[in-house]
């Protein structure tokens, strides 16, 4: 099975690891949006995106960059 939009944090791990040098605070929620629809493990509805879903996987984005960004 791919992920799903609440499969969060390992959404959240791999738009870090393809792009670990941007602020996940600079990327609007469409942007965002398409990323994660163009992961290559993504299967979920496009339509089952809401705000809040999009809000979870952007924080817990942020973690991820702010854990790289103390552990250099």
């Amino acid at each position: 099975m791919g992920l799903k939009w609440t499969d969060t944090e390992e959404i959240a791990i791999l738009l870090h690891e393809q792009r670990p040098d941007l602020d996940p605070l600079a990327v609007r929620f469409t942007d965002l949006r398409d990323q994660v629809c163009g992961l290559p493990d993504f299967d979920d509805d496009p339509a089952n995106c809401g705000e809040a879903k999009l809000e979870a996987i952007q924080m817990a984005w942020l973690e991820e960059y702010q854990d790289a960004l103390d552990a250099s």
